[in-house]
């Protein structure tokens, strides 16, 4: 997922109901966002949320 000149790349284990985006500028790993969920894999919007919360952390 590309937005506002961030990569983002979602990773996430099913067993232990973890994940975690890694975010990318410039095709280099500058952050690692680390997330819990349900289910059979991370639900869209809240994979959506997260990028939203991180994008308006880093432009204040």
């Amino acid at each position: 997922m590309e937005r506002d000149g961030y990569i983002f790349d979602i990773e996430y284990s099913v067993i232990q109901q973890k994940g975690a985006l890694h975010v990318y500028r410039d095709g280099v790993l500058i952050d690692e966002v680390t997330f819990h969920f349900t289910g059979k894999k991370p639900n869209e919007q809240q994979i959506e949320s997260l990028i939203d919360h991180y994008i308006d952390q880093r432009s204040d």
